[in-house]
């Protein structure tokens, strides 16, 4: 199956709550999820309580479409997840906090992570001075993400970056706004992890 390429305001919908996929869009009254309370689709006057099963595997998608993460690739972090000391859940979701797409979403470089995902694409951000445009390439503590210096003079990064910081950075990034370029610090601690997101449940739907 290929990448969803519809309205992402339909997958919060779906899930019921924000996944904050539109960036700014989301903290405003335009937002779906304020708009329309209800699922997307012709809906059922018969409420029907969702199976385990149903509960478990929403919460996978959820996490998913939050990351932008295909199927295939959430199972290999799940594998590594279940493979690597340490609490299975947690380990999973360091690992996709530590995806560089994600880490330029944080430093406020992007509105949203599509967003980052296509800047990364598009070649504009090194990492420890080598442009890298793969948006899962897993960041390190001591990693470097900067702009590359050839579009510091334009008038797209001077778009980008106007007003940075946008959001509260996390405690284990740091940024330089003098030269727009962030720092892995530390690992995310536990508090650092998306709260949002209800690990447990992936971890139980993957070891059924």
């Amino acid at each position: 199956m290929g990448r969803y390429t519809g309205p992402s305001c339909r997958l919060c919908r779906r899930a019921g709550e924000k996944l904050f996929l539109k960036g700014d869009r989301c903290f405003t009254p335009r937002c779906a999820v304020e708009r329309r309370h209800s699922p997307p689709g012709e809906q059922n006057n018969r409420r029907r309580r969702p199976s385990d099963y149903g509960v478990h595997l929403r919460e996978k998608q959820k996490a998913r479409q939050i990351y932008g993460v295909m199927e295939g690739q959430f199972r290999r972090y799940m594998a590594e997840a279940f493979n690597s000391p340490g609490i299975t859940g947690v380990n999973l979701l360091r690992t996709l906090e530590r995806r560089l797409d994600n880490i330029v979403y944080l430093l406020g470089f992007a509105d949203s992570r599509k967003q980052a995902r296509q800047l990364v694409r598009h070649g504009h951000f090194t990492v420890r001075g080598v442009k890298t445009d793969i948006p899962s390439f897993q960041v390190r503590v001591g990693d470097v993400i900067a702009w590359k210096e050839s579009l510091k003079n334009t008038d797209f990064f001077k778009e980008r970056t106007e007003g940075i910081p946008k959001r509260p950075i996390p405690p284990w990034l740091s940024l330089d706004i003098a030269e727009m370029r962030g720092e892995v610090v530390a690992l995310p601690a536990d508090s650092d992890l998306t709260q949002a997101i209800n690990s447990r449940l992936i971890v139980e739907f993957y070891s059924r």
